[in-house]
């Protein structure tokens, strides 16, 4: 069953008739409910459910021009795959649900043995205090992580369409999260396969176990069994620049392992709608990555990891476009610190919950007077939408004073955490409101 919370993939909604537009009613004000959990088929859904804190209605907003999209480019994902005897093998990216962003929380952090977390004026969730105060060179930064970084090798049988037997592979990279072998890749990296290889700079290999993962946010965490393993250490994506240089070690094309490749940070927080249609917020850089680099940790220049790389702009071949180089991705790592702390602490994925489905305000809408934002499809009995009395065709059109559309609303109630307060703009009947709400979670298994 698919989630019901924000969700800028869906169907277009029927088209808006010329039938009069209800009066505005002021949402209703809760009377200081208990917090209470909705249980859903795919996983449980906690809220702290408090009274609206404004409610201002406004003159309405007037239409803006949209600015025409250019020529679509493909985002494609970094793991390399290939199917033996007709076995085929998904790599693709996956669905952007709601995304957490670690860091920027007063919560408690659970703390995890072995796990390295640099320490510099703003740094965030502190595990282990390691001093990588002093900027380094791309060659200290390698001699200092190679050994942490890993090559991952995959592979699934089945059988084919006449009954014979089909192998599937897949080929990424990693890091090791702690020294009791605990790896990070991409989700996308391991999908779906029952053999799981990893390979360490020192020559070693390990069976590796899919201990669980978050398919929207493309992360997978494994485990492995060995002897001094060092962790690498992990930074804070939120304290970076534009222009700040990276450098990215992992096993392109899924033989040449263990390689530095080196640049800066391009933009921070793009919006990326990936191959299959899902979106997901990534850092963006000109560190060149390339098939095979999926997973692969991408370190700041004071050896810490700020990133995990997982995708790259493609022409796919294609003659009719220009070359296109070093315009890569990587997931930043505070959006999943506390996701992959959580899938190995308790085997659970824990996420902000709104409870609505939305999609953008078409141009034809806005020619009809309607403002530009996000158009609310549905909203989710019980849900934290609902308590706070966000209604199906309201439009938000700001999020915390920016204006958005379905993409950067997903992003943004993304980064935020269970128990935060926000404020929604909120187009309904010719009107605008805001309305303040408390974030709420959503939880459910990691495997």
């Amino acid at each position: 069953m698919e989630n019901e919370f924000l969700n800028e993939n869906l169907e277009p909604t029927p088209e808006m008739t010329e039938e009069p537009i209800p009066e505005v009613a002021e949402p209703p004000v809760p009377e200081s409910p208990e917090p209470q959990t909705v249980v859903a088929d795919d996983g449980t859904y906690h809220f702290r459910p408090e009274p609206i804190l404004s409610y201002t209605p406004s003159a309405p907003e007037k239409p803006k021009k949209k600015k025409k999209k250019g020529h679509a480019v493909k985002i494609v994902a970094l793991a390399v795959c290939c199917a033996l005897l007709g076995g085929l093998c998904g790599v693709g990216g996956t669905m952007l649900t709601l995304q957490m962003l670690a860091g920027k929380s007063k919560t408690p952090v659970q703390y995890i043995s072995g796990m390295l977390e640099g320490q510099r004026e703003s740094s965030i969730i502190k595990i282990e205090d390691i001093d990588t105060s002093k900027l380094q060179t791309a060659a200290e930064v390698y001699a200092a992580n190679v050994n942490s970084t890993v090559a991952i090798t995959a592979s699934a049988t089945g059988s084919g369409f006449w009954g014979n037997q089909t192998t599937a592979q897949s080929a990424g990279s990693g890091f090791i999260l702690s020294s009791d072998g605990y790896v990070l890749t991409n989700y996308h990296v391991v999908e779906g396969m029952s053999k799981i290889t990893v390979s360490l700079y020192d020559k070693r290999e390990f069976p590796a176990t899919l201990i669980g993962y978050d398919q929207s946010n493309d992360i997978a965490v494994l485990k492995i069994t060995g002897d001094n393993l060092t962790p690498v250490v992990m930074g804070d994506s939120t304290n970076l620049n534009v222009g700040d240089g990276v450098v990215a070690i992992g096993n392109p094309l899924g033989e040449l392992s263990f390689t530095l490749t080196a640049g800066h940070i391009s933009a921070k927080d793009r919006v990326i709608t990936m191959q299959n249609g899902s979106t997901m917020t990534l850092l963006q850089t000109d560190c060149p990555i390339n098939s095979g680099n999926s997973g692969g940790a991408l370190f700041n220049m004071y050896g810490e990891v700020i990133g995990i790389t997982n995708a790259k702009y493609s022409n796919n071949g294609s003659s009719t476009q220009a070359s296109i180089d070093n315009i890569g991705f990587a997931i930043p790592m505070n959006r999943v610190k506390e996701i992959v702390f959580s899938i190995i602490e308790k085997g659970v994925v824990v996420k902000p919950f709104v409870g609505i489905s939305v999609q953008d305000v078409t141009s034809q809408m806005q020619i009809w007077g309607l403002p530009k934002g996000a158009l609310i499809t549905s909203v989710t009995e019980g849900s934290p939408a609902a308590q706070y009395g966000l209604r199906a065709d309201d439009i938000i059109t700001h999020f915390n004073g920016t204006e958005v559309d379905s993409s950067s609303l997903v992003a943004a109630v993304g980064a935020c955490k269970p128990g935060d307060s926000v404020e929604f703009t909120v187009y309904r009947g010719g009107k605008t409101m805001q309305i303040t709400l408390v974030i709420g979670e959503q939880i459910r298994p990691a495997t």
